[in-house]
């Protein structure tokens, strides 16, 4: 994958950079989706066992993008940080119990528990011990998107990337503070939709990458949004108007129409970006299809953009589409 251009300009304020996920249609958010193993692991290491985690872990092995994502499920746990200390202290120099660490670090000092210097420290102690891991590194970048100037965002996405170039997670962090970014001239014309748009035709064909111009439409109208720009009846407002969102609606709902892959570890993040700008959209036809695929696997974002309960709105969407 070739690299982006340079990235010029300052972000603002992140909003959610832990990337948190899911709710089901009646209980309480899950960042952990449909993996059962992953709720098993973590269950068990909350209550202080932690065979099950490390055993999920080495089955995990090198697939990115799960490794990631389960890493940082575990890790959200408010004990998960006494957890992997125990578990280093069995075992020590073991990559997957200092990653563990190193993101349970993340998770609090995202939360304003924990010193953001003591995190990355921890990262760059799992990041040398795992050279070719690339999650030590979406520690760090959860870090720069929260707290830091976006030349260490950048930086660190390009170190991840060198790692994992269609990292999934990343991709959506980086594109999420580029959106934040102050607009120039025409709307359909801000840079992050242009650098959704080279990642996704850089990425292999079969890549969920496809989906990033759809997510980055959906973190711009977070930002206009929260600037009181974005009007509340979707019709009214051109976001999901023009040619260019009607372009990159239809190329990502045909791509997850022929897609055959269907067990990415965060792919309802990216169907529930595509059933929410269809909503939007006016095309509740696509978004049906898209709400029967989802199930109970809502996640607050993007739905937050739009209302303050995220399963109020992804529920009234549904119906809508649904006719029911």
């Amino acid at each position: 994958m070739p690299p982006l251009p340079p990235l010029l300009g300052a972000g603002r304020a992140p909003t959610d950079p832990s990337g948190a996920t899911a709710r089901d249609g009646s209980g309480a958010f899950d960042a952990a989706l449909d993996d059962v193993e992953l709720r098993t692991a973590r269950a068990a290491l909350a209550q202080g066992a932690r065979q099950s985690a490390r055993a999920l872990l080495a089955h995990t092995g090198d697939d990115w993008d799960r490794r990631g994502h389960r890493l940082t499920v575990l890790a959200d746990d408010p004990r998960a940080a006494g957890r992997a200390r125990d578990w280093l202290a069995a075992e020590p120099g073991s990559a997957d119990a200092a990653a563990l660490l190193a993101l349970a670090l993340v998770q609090r000092a995202l939360r304003g528990e924990e010193e953001p210097g003591r995190a990355r420290e921890a990262c760059d102690t799992a990041a040398a011990l795992a050279p070719a891991d690339p999650t030590p590194w979406l520690g760090r970048l959860l870090l720069a998107r929260a707290h830091g100037p976006e030349h260490e965002l950048l930086g660190t996405f390009t170190e991840l990337r060198r790692r994992h170039p269609e990292h999934h997670h990343a991709h959506h962090l980086v594109i999420a503070r580029l959106a934040e970014r102050p607009a120039g001239g025409r709307a359909e014309a801000h840079e992050v939709y242009d650098l959704a748009e080279l990642a996704a035709a850089a990425a292999p064909a079969d890549s969920p990458l496809a989906v990033l111009p759809v997510v980055a439409y959906a973190e711009r109208y977070r930002v206009l949004s929260a600037a009181g720009l974005a009007p509340a009846d979707p019709a009214a407002s051109g976001h999901w108007s023009g040619p260019r969102v009607r372009r990159v609606l239809s190329a990502a709902f045909d791509w997850w129409l022929e897609w055959e892959h269907d067990d990415h570890p965060r792919r309802h993040i990216d169907l529930n970006h595509l059933a929410f700008a269809l909503t939007r959209a006016g095309r509740p036809a696509e978004a049906a299809a898209l709400f029967q695929r989802i199930g109970s696997h809502a996640t607050p974002a993007p739905w937050a953009y739009a209302h303050r309960d995220p399963r109020a709105a992804f529920l009234a969407a549904r119906t809508r589409a649904l006719g029911r």
